[in-house]
């Protein structure tokens, strides 16, 4: 038989992973989003830039809650500089 504590830290996991699922989701869209954009190439360099910032701000605080690993997050954001630059 289980103890209520075992029982409420199962109930808390599957919250936080729900959770940290939905913010690793829009993260994605959010980069996909980015690089629609610089194939459009409708928007100047500054509105590009300004983009790439948020999701490096994004990027940056799934780093810090470790729902992404640190390797992970900058090759992310290597990989979006690279596509910046490319375009």
């Amino acid at each position: 038989m289980s103890s209520i504590s075992v029982l409420k830290r199962k109930r808390k996991n599957i919250k936080k992973k729900i959770y940290n699922k939905y913010r690793y989701k829009t993260a994605k869209t959010l980069i996909k989003k980015f690089k629609k954009l610089l194939l459009i190439n409708k928007i100047d360099k500054k509105e590009k830039i300004q983009n790439l910032y948020k999701i490096y701000s994004i990027i940056d605080k799934l780093k810090k809650k470790r729902i992404i690993h640190l390797n992970k997050a900058s090759r992310i954001k290597s990989k979006l500089s690279n596509l910046l630059n490319k375009y």
